[in-house]
């Protein structure tokens, strides 16, 4: 409540003149101090909770998030990019629809998110589909550096529901806040994704110099400045370092949890998939323009109850894919791993090199295809972007491959087979980059490619299993390897029958017998 002033006059005689004297009366003072916190969460990609319903989940988030409002109404949950892709669903349909993110904007709006960036995976779904989203969504976007690219011209991204004005993606923010007692204050933000998806439709800016412009944009009219961002914690110290003035970097990209202090700047990103949120507290002293900030680590798990409502739609998702998958052969449920070390499949890991994940992928291949030579993988084929903890079920296996396919057995000339080999090492960092099975390695020093330690021979013939989409010509920098290629010289197909048909099956096989 502001305060009131009244004006009483008083005789002369209390005084040497006479006198209008301001007086306050008020309950509750305005003491210059207000509280507002951030709630925030990245990178979550499954809207119910994982190891075994004992993390994670939307519903849990949404709880969180109404539990710190009951006690502060300037309470704000914040999602640092990277929800609408990868994920299961993507590859489902619905209503004669591809799903490609629906179920997380409408847990989303139900959990009461407020203010949202793009992360990299935003733009691995089309240009319209990505546009449904933004139309469905409730919550505020910002976006500092990233814009709709539209007949060579980059403008705004814009939400533009039925009925309602377009409203562009702002570049700058600025959010009033107020107390109780009338204390109010102003915050700024920017936006920023890094520009490493390079999908057609969009078109970034620079990261700092955006960044830059945006904070000197702002400064002088609010009481702080924060920046939303989806990149690698080393831009976010980079860019605390160019911008020493933010209160705050609420980032996203890592999945494994990340804190760092540069200055008086602290830089936060949860665990992947809600499995933790960062509740970042800022305290403003207006009389003495003063901000302290205190960072504080939530674990999201089976502590932290579902709230109704956001749990009627998730399972409402569940059911649709729960439908789905049963109609294709798996017990989603069912678990398929439970005593070993977590599972790495996080894109940065796999797309430069193999993990156990990947690894356990290859092993299952080798199982399912005895006789073959070499077994072959695209990376770009996992999509799960995570740490698969214990237990994993079918349905883990089923997001990790979210978009199936078979194993091939094709009878190829080796020269061929070191072409397919040298264009993986090209697409390093890549979806592109190959796993294959370790008895298959290439010598540093003479570039030549070996098998059990023999060289390969550019005449000899090789059969070798590989994952479909590789044959399609598709994955970059191997346009030449499909049908009609003269060195692919018998191309084995299976039938539905057979589990190399869908290669999350020959890995759930794989699992089962190794039990």
């Amino acid at each position: 409540m502001r305060t009131k002033t009244i004006f009483i006059c008083l005789p002369a005689i209390l005084f040497m003149a006479a006198s209008c004297t301001p007086t306050k009366r008020t309950g509750n003072p305005d003491d210059g101090k207000i509280t507002m916190q951030f709630i925030q969460v990245n990178d979550v990609y499954e809207i119910a909770p994982l190891s075994g319903g004992k993390e994670g989940g939307m519903a849990r988030v949404a709880t969180l998030k109404k539990e710190y409002l009951r006690k502060n109404p300037n309470t704000f949950l914040v999602m640092a990019g990277d929800f609408l892709s990868p994920s299961v669903y993507n590859s489902l349909r619905y209503e004669g629809k591809a799903i490609r993110g629906r179920q997380m904007i409408e847990s989303m709006n139900a959990a009461g998110f407020d203010f949202v960036i793009f992360g990299n995976h935003e733009f691995d779904i089309k240009e319209s589909e990505v546009q449904q989203r933004i139309n469905e969504s409730d919550f505020q976007w910002i976006s500092s550096n990233t814009f709709h690219l539209q007949g060579g011209k980059a403008g705004p991204f814009a939400k533009n529901k039925s009925g309602q004005p377009v409203q562009p993606f702002p570049e700058t923010y600025i959010q009033t806040i107020t107390d109780a007692d009338g204390t109010t204050a102003r915050i700024g933000y920017i936006g920023l994704t890094l520009p490493f998806n390079k999908s057609d439709y969009v078109s970034y800016t620079d990261v700092i110099s955006t960044a830059k412009k945006g904070y000197n944009q702002l400064k002088d009219s609010v009481d702080a400045v924060v920046a939303l961002t989806h990149q690698s914690v080393e831009e976010d110290e980079n860019l605390a370092r160019e911008i020493p003035g933010l209160a705050l970097i609420i980032g996203g990209h890592e999945h494994d949890q990340r804190f760092s202090k540069v200055g008086n700047i602290y830089i936060t990103k949860a665990m992947a998939n809600a499995k933790s949120a960062y509740v970042l507290t800022l305290r403003f002293n207006k009389n003495r323009h003063t901000l302290k900030v205190k960072p504080k680590l939530v674990k999201i798990n089976e502590g932290v109850a579902l709230d109704s409502t956001t749990d009627l739609v998730v399972q409402k998702w569940v059911g649709i894919a729960n439908k789905s998958y049963s109609s294709l052969g798996f017990d989603a449920a069912k678990v398929v791993l439970s005593d070993k070390e977590p599972l790495d499949g996080r894109e940065t890991e796999i797309r430069s090199g193999s993990t156990n994940l990947t690894k356990l992928i290859i092993a299952s291949m080798i199982k399912a295809s005895p006789t073959a030579d070499v077994v072959i993988a695209n990376a770009g084929s996992i999509r799960v972007d995570d740490i698969l903890t214990m237990p994993v079920t079918q349905y883990d296996i089923i997001r990790t491959l979210p978009f199936g396919g078979g194993i091939k057995e094709v009878e190829m000339k080796g020269g061929l087979l070191i072409r397919i080999l040298e264009s993986g090492l090209k697409n390093k960092g890549t979806g592109g980059f190959l796993q294959y099975n370790e008895t298959l390695r290439r010598d540093d020093i003479s570039g030549q490619w070996q098998l059990n330690n023999i060289p390969l021979d550019p005449g000899k013939n090789y059969r070798v299993a590989i994952t479909e989409f590789l044959l399609t010509g598709g994955e970059a920098n191997m346009e030449y390897l499909k049908p009609g290629n003269p060195d692919m010289l018998k191309v084995t197909d299976f039938p539905s029958s057979d589990r190399r048909f869908d290669i999350r099956k020959t890995i759930i096989d794989y699992l089962e017998a190794a039990k």
